[in-house]
């Protein structure tokens, strides 16, 4: 990534006014605080957690990460896999209407920026009691799925029990040496069965700003890495039972998506077509998508274009009259993963735990399920305007002092009197007036001004 050179410290001033803007929380009140500490003590006992220590748990994340939601092992068992997948067991830590739990009710995620992150449970849980450390021994609801050799995930099993993790593996440097037999297979089967299902699989570079670790920032596209892909697989498995189980039960709470209606899918065959992609005719976009390649520009603005298109992925209570879709996993959707960051995962937790138990859902689970949607819908918005805030900063930064300077640029999207345009140098995005530029149409764009201050470009085009 190019490194950002800001020896004003324009970034950290900038940094610091979203957190006002956006209201971001700050340190935990005391009595929240106080709450975690208390809850750091309970322990579990053989009555209440299983003991899981002798499965071969581990976990893959980013390399800097501490709040680990997720462990995995796996075994054979004929011809399928059993992933034995491990969730931090935030709720055996936070109780109803406890100081955290109103506290995560406030934040809803965890809000992560350059210079640090805004985190749903207090450090002293989401990176210490409930993070799912290695070496030693953690509470854990343990999602056992089987995989069958279609790609087919089914909930074989939940229970509460506790873990040792043997490895923090990273997403930067994790080896095949390092990973479990079937890792690998597993994470094939998934793939395979998305292909079946016509499941949207869109990965396009992400624009990211980073601490360097030299008390600096990198501004960058920054591609998923096949560790990545392989770990996404098995959260997905995961998180596809999850919700079939609901589904049966008839409760829950899922993830649903719109497809791109016929107008947005129009909109992006002529963007292809001036990409100079081959879209044949009678070729659905799921099936074109997954022929994409991420490290090609043209195709990676594509994708770009593609995950503008779509109106965007809610929550939703199930309705026996409707079923929850996502379209781009083309299957009904949960989130039960990452409870350490989402404020619903745990309460999908606690549904299919109670499910497996033969149990009905607990009522507080079921009175909270229809006040969830708006709260994690406002904290997702939240964390998209922050995320493109941090770009919008980064950029105005790396570019200010620079005005007059000319850059080639190219024609990512149209929209009304403006055009979306990429550099070609530099991995910044922004919009100018282009009177008949169309996708994929080359620019020579000059700076007319870089405000470090309002986070704002303005380009002129020389031609």
């Amino acid at each position: 990534m190019k490194t950002l050179v800001d020896p004003g410290r324009l970034l950290d001033q900038g940094l610091a006014r979203l957190r006002t803007r956006f209201t971001i929380p700050g340190a935990f009140p005391l009595e929240v605080l106080e709450a975690a500490a208390k809850a750091a003590q309970k322990r579990p006992d053989a009555r209440s957690h299983a003991d899981r220590t002798a499965l071969p748990f581990m976990t893959l994340d980013p390399a800097s990460s501490t709040d680990l939601d997720q462990a995995f092992a796996i075994e054979p068992s004929g011809p399928d896999w059993l992933l034995h997948y491990a969730i931090a067991d935030v709720a055996w830590f936070v109780e109803d209407d406890d100081a955290l739990d109103r506290e995560a009710w406030r934040r809803g995620t965890t809000t992560y920026l350059p210079d640090g992150k805004a985190s749903l449970y207090p450090p002293l849980l989401s990176e210490g009691g409930a993070s799912l450390l290695p070496d030693v021994e953690r509470p854990a609801v343990i999602l056992t799925v089987r995989i069958d050799p279609e790609g087919q995930p089914r909930l074989d099993g939940v229970e509460r029990g506790v873990i040792r993790s043997r490895a923090k593996l990273a997403y930067e440097t994790v080896t095949d040496d390092d990973l479990p037999s079937g890792f690998h297979e597993i994470a094939r089967r998934i793939e395979r069965a998305e292909d079946r299902r016509g499941a949207q699989r869109v990965d396009p570079p992400e624009q990211v700003v980073e601490s360097n670790g030299n008390g600096g920032f990198a501004l960058g596209f920054r591609p998923q890495l096949p560790s990545e892909r392989w770990n996404a697989a098995l959260s997905l498995a995961t998180n596809l039972a999850v919700a079939q189980a609901m589904i049966e039960a008839g409760t829950g709470l899922f993830r649903v998506m719109a497809s791109p209606d016929a107008r947005a899918e129009e909109r992006l065959r002529t963007t292809a077509q001036a990409l100079r992609l081959n879209w044949p005719a009678a070729m659905p976009l799921a099936q074109f998508q997954r022929r994409l390649d991420p490290g090609k520009p043209a195709e990676a603005a594509f994708m770009l274009a593609i995950r503008r298109s779509g109106s965007g992925a809610s929550y939703k209570v199930y309705d026996p009259a409707e079923l929850p879709w996502h379209a781009a996993v083309a299957a009904p959707y949960a989130h039960a993963t990452a409870p350490l960051r989402r404020l619903a995962d745990r309460y999908v937790l606690r549904s299919v735990l109670a499910l497996a138990k033969g149990e009905a859902v607990p009522q507080p689970v079921l009175a909270a399920l229809p006040q969830l949607p708006p709260v994690m819908a406002r904290a997702a918005s939240r964390d998209a305007q922050i995320d493109r805030s941090v770009i919008d900063l980064a950029e105005a930064t790396m570019l200010h002092g620079r005005e007059g300077s000319t850059f080639p640029a190219v024609v990512t999207d149209v929209r009304e009197s403006k055009v979306q345009v990429q550099l070609k140098d530099l991995p910044i995005i922004a919009t100018t007036t282009a009177p008949g530029a169309f996708p994929g149409a080359a620019l020579t764009l000059r700076l007319v001004r870089a405000d470090p201050m309002e986070g704002t470009l303005s380009f002129e085009p020389t031609d």
